[in-house]
């Protein structure tokens, strides 16, 4: 089971940040204790001969749209259109766009607890992505299903905020997110032991071949350090 990074805000009511636990983290199991989990999926190139995230899916595809090939390795700026069962009977089609990943701060932090070493010791990146609806159903109030992944290949979920965070604005699909809906959003992946983020993937299920976003990342600009007058 998910452990759930909590963060509580300074000077103000206790506002939790916590790690999104999706049917998708459940079906990936292999849990760490450090709120992550091991991708065991394929490395290679090859892609699937099905790109549904399980052969049993019912979720029509629209008719001139092709799904992108499991296992497909993407650029940021490179949509991705993936199937998504966010529930039994409930599912759409879906385009994903990882636009950019930018490393973030301790500092980005301040105004809130940071009460283990998970999230002390941690590497902090936020990817901008976009996503629209191109199927049919109306998967509204869940998360963005994009996971991290680090040099260590394992699995991180992207942080749920309940207050704004100003470096990376987060938020899930709105309550109803239909056909030809869109949202713009920014997700916050911690990265234990400052592990380097590798990719962004998409990976409905064990089974399924994930789909990657790599690429160049925004590493923060050093503090300029106080010059010192000399007497």
């Amino acid at each position: 089971m998910q452990n759930v990074p909590v963060l509580r805000a300074l000077r103000r009511p206790v506002l939790p940040i916590a790690a999104v636990t999706t049917a998708a983290a459940l079906a990936l199991g292999g849990c760490s204790s450090e709120g992550a989990a091991k991708d065991t999926g394929s490395s290679s190139g090859a892609a699937s001969s099905s790109a549904s995230p399980s052969p049993s899916s019912t979720v029509p595809v629209p008719e001139g749209t092709d799904l992108t090939e499991q296992g497909s390795k993407l650029s940021f700026g490179d949509p991705a259109t993936v199937i998504f069962e966010p529930a039994e009977g409930r599912g759409t089609v879906l385009q994903l766009t990882v636009t950019s990943v930018e490393q973030g701060s301790l500092d980005d932090f301040k105004g809130f607890i940071l009460d283990d070493s998970y999230k002390q010791k941690a590497s902090y990146y936020y990817a901008t992505v976009a996503v629209k609806n191109v199927g049919e159903g109306d998967v509204g109030g869940v998360g963005v299903p994009l996971w991290g992944v680090n040099s260590a290949n394992t699995l991180l979920p992207a942080v749920n905020f309940t207050t704004g965070f100003k470096p990376c604005s987060s938020k899930p699909l709105p309550r109803s997110f239909p056909k030809d809906a869109t949202l713009s959003t920014c997700l916050v992946y911690l990265s234990p032991d400052k592990g380097k983020l590798e990719a962004v993937s998409y990976r409905p299920s064990q089974e399924f071949d994930p789909v990657t976003w790599a690429g160049d990342i925004t590493t923060p600009k050093p503090t300029p350090k106080k010059k010192t007058r000399k007497r």
